[in-house]
């Protein structure tokens, strides 16, 4: 398995570049960062983990612009959103920085999506929570036509535009690839349709892992590769992924200022090694 760095990159922690730089020079082999716009100051939408939400959900510096200086500070690390929350943003931005993102990298963008959960943080950009799910599938496929026409038209319910210009097109061909997170069967539907890769919490078992393969080839889908989200060190659930397959597991990595990161990524890097 290869091993990359889940996080939420922040003002108050570790900044985008030097975390890059370190991760590459530890053998890890990407990088997976959270987006959150915002938070409403009332909430009514309860925090998937449980009790009060975490500081770092308030402070998510914009994704794109934290991996383009990961870019800058690396030579070959997997650059991703893990998640962007694509419900909650214009497509036709969302494919521009995509994209922008795939060529200031040389080609190592990818674009981790999800539905996403906080109720008041979408309407407040729009979006209707219970259509969500909807548009993103329009949004998905919109993204590759803008990503792989010379002349891009989309007509749908939620996306509606007529034929544009669109540039720049992402290096990787056909486009950068699209990695589809979440378990739940709407989230399955839409990464046998439009996904590259499936991108699973850490919760997920190695059963669970073999059950969506064998359904994913009864799609006709045989060439998506697993990628776990935020995995903890538990030495356990490491080996269940393995034996579910998974190319890569992506460590949760606390957001604390540099020295402190550090030292958590050589100790990451120790069980990665012990692992390979």
């Amino acid at each position: 398995m290869k091993f990359g760095i889940a996080t939420f990159i922040t003002d108050e922690g570790i900044r985008p570049g030097p975390l890059g730089a370190a991760l590459e020079a530890r053998g890890f082999d990407s990088l997976f960062i959270a987006e959150h716009s915002h938070i409403p100051a009332s909430r009514e939408s309860p925090y998937p983990g449980g009790g009060e939400l975490p500081r770092v959900y308030y402070r998510t510096l914009d994704p794109f612009v934290a991996l383009s200086s990961a870019a800058a500070a690396t030579q070959n690390l997997l650059l991703a959103t893990g998640i962007a929350l694509v419900p909650q943003r214009d497509v036709i931005h969302l494919a521009n920085e995509a994209a922008s993102l795939d060529v200031v990298s040389d080609g190592r963008a990818a674009l981790g999506v999800g539905a996403g959960w906080n109720r008041e943080e979408m309407r407040n950009h729009g979006t209707d929570p219970k259509t969500r799910g909807a548009r993103m599938g329009e949004q998905l496929a919109a993204l590759k036509e803008i990503w792989t026409k010379e002349q891009a038209e989309f007509h749908g319910a939620y996306v509606d535009f007529d034929p544009i210009f669109a540039w720049p097109k992402p290096v990787q061909s056909p486009h950068l690839p699209i990695y589809v997170g979440g378990e739940s069967k709407a989230a399955l539907d839409r990464l046998a349709r439009y996904g590259d890769a499936w991108l699973p919490r850490a919760q997920t078992t190695s059963d669970q892992l073999n059950e969506v393969r064998r359904w994913l080839a009864d799609q006709g889908r045989t060439d998506v590769p697993f990628t776990i989200f935020g995995a903890s060190r538990d030495q356990e659930a490491l080996d269940g992924f393995a034996e579910g397959g998974v190319q890569r597991v992506t460590f949760y990595l606390g957001t604390k200022p540099e020295s402190e990161t550090l030292r958590d990524l050589d100790e990451l890097a120790a069980l990665a090694d012990s692992r390979r």
